[in-house]
């Protein structure tokens, strides 16, 4: 008797959650061969290929689970974002719009549909057309609110966002994450005292829980209350120590408060590096294997504007764009390891967040490629789920050299409100063939730049293996 598919998918779940996603595969592609006609079997195979950077796989299985008779619209999410990789953008918003007319209620659907609307047209009004009128249907709904919200926050309208949650914490005092998210928009709009009581209400809720932690850490912030801030962040490191915002926001604790452990672990001169890479095989320069590179990541970017709730502003990103299999792309990762193992080797032993996770063996978790257009520019920002962070140069504007820090990376300038401000400490100036790896702990953003030229990137997280 083979296994039972539950027992599978058990097994298959727990090494994912241990970030062994190439095992998980292996457990569902079993699950798949010996219960083929299975529709749950087909659809987890479909979710985690799409995890691994598997689309084409991703999409064949989402779409026999649907054959089999799957009707839950989470395989309809899982066939959009496969096709959204493979670049069938309008048959992606097809698998959204059924994937909402499934279960309207489903927000990371509603979220992601709104997403790709935006970033194909930079339309707010287009972006937001779908939700409204199934908002409209349900009056009141508070999980379709809660997305309008933030969908007007990342796509520039601040103001609106922060009254729209503001009223639906209000209304849902008993719900936690419009508790949360309103704190975040309070304190970016100055509204720091509103802010505070509303990340008070958040701990009442749930005293011990990370995210009214971290929202009560970045009112605290917010209000110049140095002691309050650091008795939460302490809180949020123990619940969480590799969670890499969890330890940036202790380090701004201690950089409010002069504690010297922020210089420790903010020590540009050891952690921030910057090297230059070596053509891979089969190109002949570091100029021609740029070249070829920057013609693939231009032809893989289909978008016009940046996505939601990440750092680009003023162009678009490719996620996931090692999934793109053609030569360069692809040759990348071996340009790559070397600078990286150099890297972790010279970064020694130690008992802070970013060495004592050392490992000999790591793993890329996350792979994107960005295409600033000008006036472009990275919100500084942090990556939670990362450990080494990187910023890898393409192409760059005549800008970065003119001697102002345009298209310049910066670190330590602090990406929301705190009193008094905490501006950038350090700066590299990027070259075409330049990687710079990096705490993932650590504030990191772009000077925007002017002039006619576009500036095109690729970035990654690294965690050990």
């Amino acid at each position: 008797m083979p296994e039972s598919l539950q027992a599978m998918c058990a097994r298959a779940e727990a090494l994912k959650a241990q970030g062994r996603l190439e095992d998980a595969l292996a457990v569902h592609e079993v699950a798949a061969a010996a219960y083929p006609d299975h529709p749950i079997a087909r659809h987890n195979l479909a979710a985690i290929q799409g995890d691994c950077g598997r689309p084409e796989a991703a999409a064949a299985n989402a779409r026999k689970a649907i054959a089999l008779g799957l009707k839950a619209g989470e395989t309809r999410v899982v066939l959009a974002r496969a096709l959204m990789q493979l670049g069938e953008l309008d048959a992606a918003g097809q698998a959204y719009d059924a994937a909402c007319a499934s279960n309207p209620a489903m927000a990371d659907a509603q979220l992601e549909r709104c997403q790709l609307i935006w970033m194909r047209i930079g339309d707010r009004g287009q972006a937001l057309r779908a939700l409204e009128r199934d908002l409209a249907a349900r009056p009141g709904f508070g999980p379709l609110e809660f997305v309008r919200a933030r969908a007007l926050d990342y796509m520039g309208d601040l103001d609106a966002a922060c009254a729209a949650m503001e009223a639906l914490a209000a209304r849902e005092p008993g719900q936690l994450a419009p508790q949360c998210a309103a704190v975040f928009l309070l304190a970016r709009t100055g509204q720091v005292e509103a802010a505070r009581a509303r990340a008070q209400a958040a701990l009442r809720l749930a005293p011990g829980a990370f995210m009214a932690l971290e929202a009560w850490t970045h009112a605290c912030l917010a209000a110049g209350d140095g002691p309050g801030a650091l008795d939460a962040a302490q809180r949020l490191v123990a619940l969480a120590p590799d969670n890499q915002n969890a330890v940036n926001l202790q380090a701004m604790a201690w950089r409010m408060t002069g504690d010297a452990r922020f210089e420790a672990l903010y020590d540009y001169g050891a952690v921030v590096r910057a090297q230059m890479i070596d053509p891979p095989p089969g190109w002949s320069g570091r100029v021609a294997y740029l070249a070829d590179l920057a013609a693939e990541l231009k032809a893989a970017h289909p978008y016009r504007t940046h996505p939601f709730g990440q750092s680009v502003r003023h162009g678009s990103q490719r996620p996931d764009i090692l999934s793109v299999r053609t030569p360069a792309i692809q040759a990348f990762r071996q340009a790559l390891e070397p600078l990286v193992d150099a890297y972790i080797a010279g970064l020694g032993a130690g008992s802070d967040p970013l060495r004592r996770r050392r490992a000999a063996r790591w793993r890329i978790h996350g792979v994107w490629s960005v295409w600033l257009t000008p006036g472009g520019f990275h919100a500084d920002h942090v990556h939670p789920d990362g450990w080494i962070s990187s910023a890898f140069y393409v192409e760059l504007p005549d800008a970065v050299k003119a001697g102002g820090r345009e298209g310049w990376i910066r670190f330590g300038e602090a990406g929301i409100p705190v009193a008094p401000a905490q501006s950038a400490q350090h700066w590299v100036q990027p070259e075409p063939g330049m990687l710079v790896l990096f705490p993932s702990y650590m504030w990191h953003g772009t000077v925007a730049f002017g002039g006619g030229q576009a500036r095109l990137t690729m970035a990654m997280d690294i965690v050990p293996a």
